[in-house]
């Protein structure tokens, strides 16, 4: 891990009364510029060639001569060949140069690579740059390990699919879109099987990452994706917030639900079992008696990353859940930054968020908000890392 030292340093670089917020152009880019314009800060965004096309003119930032911004949300885009050219120290110069802090998201690790963010990256990031490891699923200290430690729900893991006599879930990455999801249920070692060929066969899944994929329990049930926020800052207040909750549209998972069953039966191989890519996501509330279930989780998940993680939780998280029969919350995924899903409360607001703030209140702009405390308060070294 770079030593705090340096990325202080780096800090103490900028002019931060010309702060700006910086974010690679993927995942909830967009939620967290339209989050920083909200909060009076001008936005950076950095893109891959070829994909930069949403930052650099559809929603590119239009401001008067005075500053005020008058349409877009992104006011400079710098567009690299590859993504993880932002680890060159000639670009994290300019960033810092910028005065650009940097908002992590899924894509920074995936596309930069976790090693570099630990290591290389000097620009301050506000989050926790030591958590985002824990995503990394079969890592010694993932995010289950976590929950596991603080004795969270979460599904029961088979270690052999010889052991399958329930429907589980066969977690591993997808073998051509390395970033996506190679995900297959099964209900019995044969069907287990039968999957795991077809798969092989149409170059789904391979048999490297078939080793080390989690086997775990499918929790049948709705999804509920909690965006929370954790202010080191605030005082007088509850530091945890429940900004809002998104669930997932996934390919091609979502297509074969709309099927009706003989016509699922009629499939090819290729598209018998489906995929789940995710491709959207929508808002959504949950019944308020469950609320008081949710608040516990993420207090405990808070605690355990103070305890095995210092200085611990910093900004957004998400935590992934599924509620099964008995209205139990069971925790499949932990996003340690920036939820994917935040995108679907830009300029709206999280319903949660807004009656908390009394005003929009989206991800992104609970984001930039914590930043404008941070330099207000002079308290910046306190939500970088």
């Amino acid at each position: 891990m770079i030593e705090r030292k340096r990325v202080l340093e780096s800090l103490e670089k900028y002019d931060l009364s010309k702060a700006k917020i910086g974010v690679l152009g993927s995942h909830s880019a967009l939620d967290v510029c339209d989050g920083a314009v909200d909060e009076g800060f001008q936005t950076m965004v950095i893109c891959e060639k070829g994909r930069e096309e949403p930052y650099t003119r559809y929603f590119k930032a239009e401001r008067s001569a005075d500053g005020t911004l008058v349409r877009g949300i992104v006011d400079k885009a710098v567009v690299f060949d590859k993504f993880n050219e932002i680890l060159e120290p000639k670009n994290q110069d300019m960033i810092i140069g910028e005065n650009a802090v940097f908002a992590p998201h899924r894509s920074l690790v995936a596309y930069a690579g976790i090693d570099g963010v630990e290591n290389e990256f000097y620009v301050p990031i506000v989050g926790s740059r030591n958590l985002l490891r824990s995503e990394e699923r079969g890592e010694d200290r993932d995010y289950y390990w976590i929950l596991e430690k603080m004795d969270m729900p979460f599904p029961k893991k088979l270690e052999n699919p010889e052991d399958i006599d329930f429907l589980v879930m066969v977690k591993l990455p997808h073998k051509v879109k390395r970033l996506e999801r190679g995900f297959f249920t099964a209900a019995s070692y044969k069907e287990y099987i039968e999957k795991v060929e077809a798969l092989l066969r149409n170059d789904v899944i391979t048999k490297e990452d078939l080793e080390k994929a989690r086997i775990e329990e499918y929790i049948v049930g709705p999804v509920f994706n909690f965006d929370f926020f954790y202010s080191p800052l605030t005082e007088g207040a509850e530091k945890l917030e429940l900004l809002g909750i998104d669930w997932r549209f996934e390919t091609s998972l979502d297509g074969h639900v709309r099927l009706p069953a003989p016509q699922q039966m009629t499939l090819l191989e290729s598209q018998a079992t489906p995929e789940y890519t995710v491709c959207g996501h929508n808002s959504a509330t949950l019944r308020e008696s469950l609320l008081r279930k949710v608040f516990p989780l993420a207090e405990k998940y808070v605690e355990g990353t103070k305890e095995y993680y210092s200085p611990g939780m910093i900004g957004a998280f998400t935590l992934q859940t599924c509620v099964d029969k008995d209205l139990n919350f069971w925790i499949y995924d932990v996003s340690p930054r920036v939820g994917g899903g935040t995108n679907v409360h830009l300029a709206v607001g999280h319903p949660y968020g807004n009656s908390i703030w009394r005003t929009i209140m989206s991800t992104g702009r609970r984001l930039a908000l914590e930043i404008r405390r941070g330099i207000e308060m002079d308290a910046m070294e306190k939500i970088v890392t």
